[in-house]
């Protein structure tokens, strides 16, 4: 499946739109609580324990994402949007989310 931020993929023409397609990732405040607990490796004002949550978690919106235009048939997702908000009660939530457009290219 080929993703891309951009509206088109170039060498390849969009045959079929399949329609907007979308996927969510949610990691509460426990996923936190443990990363507090090893902040130890923060090095250089970077914590790769919060690196590698986020990087989880938008990876898994991605793959819900992919999963949603594959079950369209579609074979590509154009126009790739990312979104990150922080959700629930006192922001005790983080919520990813990935949409784009479903296509099929040839």
């Amino acid at each position: 499946m080929i993703t891309t931020t951009t509206p088109n993929i170039e060498g390849k023409q969009i045959v079929a739109y399949k329609g907007i397609v979308t996927g969510e990732t949610i990691v509460g405040a426990n996923i936190f609580r443990d990363i507090l607990a090893s902040v130890r490796d923060i090095v250089g004002g970077r914590s790769g324990a919060y690196e590698n949550a986020l990087r989880d978690a938008r990876e898994m919106a991605i793959q819900e994402m992919v999963d949603a235009a594959r079950s369209k048939g579609a074979n590509a997702v154009v126009g790739i949007d990312l979104d990150y908000e922080v959700i629930g009660q006192n922001g005790s939530m983080l919520m990813v989310s990935a949409s784009g457009t479903a296509v099929e290219v040839r």
